[in-house]
């Protein structure tokens, strides 16, 4: 592909950026256009997936045919199968008339399915009878129907996990990814970050009719450093939120830092991601989700500590380490009491007691603790939790149902 074509794609969907990484998803995406194969698209949450299925469909030969994107983590779970595959009139409860699936709908097109990794097992099996013989059967019918769909689908889960926890089929898996496009993080494509926000600058002060904002080479410095959790979804939150609110229309790093999440946490999450790029699993939300919740805890206990300390007059509280083992106490002289020999024993095996905390023992625990700090903090949204937990409604749905 050529330099033209690929700025021709890239200004066609909008898509910015210079980064080597990218520039080959993009080519991949062109290449694999003109096939029927399945496509996967993988990356993190916020990166930008959704613009691969819209180049495959538009470079392939069905572009002049329909082309649908569904959210399948968005969809209730009793509702899934008929909106993919269609229902017969009386196939459930409110099934009132004959309703077509996306499947049906999309016949000679293309079909996208965002967050294919949320969909129930039992659907799972349907979608890959589809993909191998093009055949699906409506909810409430025993008419076998044909479909020719292009499907391409996306997860930011990683999927060998999923699949070795038994949530997702091992065949329809290979059969999806045919082709694998991995979309890169944005702190993996860091000479970008800035081309991102002055992008996303600009439209924001053209919508609300406000003066440019510009960075100082600090500010440009520490966002081209920061680790980007929410990827380009987070950046463009930022870059609002500074048009909307800043007044001073050049900002400086110490400004740009208070639109990020505390150093702390930071910290822990680019320990996160220092580990999944020395070979651990780089989309693993629930690992991410307890390193929140033990740094937390941390703080927790850490400022319970000093209220207790300050309770005792600035005292520090007696370690296990300044304790003088039983058997190698000096003998106490005769005019002690034995009431007093007492009082100190005692004293003693209250010190030797190990410290208890409360702390959740297992991830579950763990998990439970952070989606219930998220939905306080959002009023009870559970929309809203979600995307600051960085997992699916489905997903926080089905935790809070095994939690009860």
């Amino acid at each position: 592909m050529t330099t033209q074509e690929l700025q021709t794609i890239k200004q066609r969907f909008g898509i910015i950026g210079s980064s080597p990484m990218l520039d080959r998803d993009i080519e991949i995406a062109a290449q694999v256009a003109v096939t029927d194969l399945s496509v996967l698209i993988t990356g993190e949450s916020g990166v930008g997936k959704e613009h691969f299925p819209q180049i495959i469909h538009a470079c392939s030969p069905r572009k002049h045919a329909k082309y649908f994107a569904v959210n399948c983590g968005a969809i209730p779970e009793g509702t899934i199968d008929s909106e993919l595959f269609g229902h017969v009139k009386g196939a459930y409860t409110d099934a009132r008339a004959e309703r077509k699936g996306y499947f049906e709908e999309a016949d000679g097109g293309t079909l996208f399915l965002d967050e294919v990794g949320e969909l129930p097992l039992p659907t799972q099996a349907r979608l890959l009878r589809v993909l191998e013989t093009g055949e699906f059967i409506r909810m409430g019918s025993s008419e076998v129907q044909k479909t020719s769909v292009r499907v391409v689908a996306a997860t930011n889960l990683d999927m060998k996990r999923a699949i070795a926890e038994g949530r997702f089929r091992e065949d329809l898996y290979f059969r999806l990814n045919a082709v694998e496009i991995r979309v890169p993080a944005l702190r993996e494509r860091k000479e970008d970050i800035p081309l991102l926000f002055r992008k996303f600058t600009s439209d924001f002060t053209n919508k609300y009719a406000m003066p440019r904002i510009q960075l100082t080479d600090e500010a440009t410095e520490l966002l081209k450093s920061y680790y980007w959790y929410g990827n380009v979804r987070q950046l463009k939150n930022v870059a609002e939120q500074i048009c909307v609110l800043e007044k001073n229309r050049e900002v400086n790093a110490e400004t740009l830092r208070k639109y990020l999440p505390a150093n702390e946490q930071e910290q822990q999450l680019t320990l996160f991601g220092a580990q999944a790029n020395m070979g651990g699993d780089p989309y693993m939300n629930e690992r991410e989700l307890l390193y929140k919740v033990l740094f937390d805890m941390k703080r927790d206990i850490a400022e319970l500590k000093h209220q207790m300390a300050a309770a005792t007059g600035g005292n520090p509280m007696p370690t296990s380490s300044a304790i003088v083992p039983t058997g190698n106490r000096k003998p106490y002289s005769e005019h002690h009491s034995e009431h007093q020999e007492a009082e100190v024993q005692e004293a003693e095996i209250v010190r030797e007691q190990p410290e208890v905390i409360d702390e959740p023992q297992t991830m579950g625990d763990a998990e439970e603790a952070m989606i219930k700090k998220a939905l306080e903090r959002n009023g009870g949204n559970r929309k809203a939790a979600a995307t600051e937990l960085g997992i699916s409604e489905r997903t926080l749905y089905r935790k809070l149902k095994s939690f009860e």
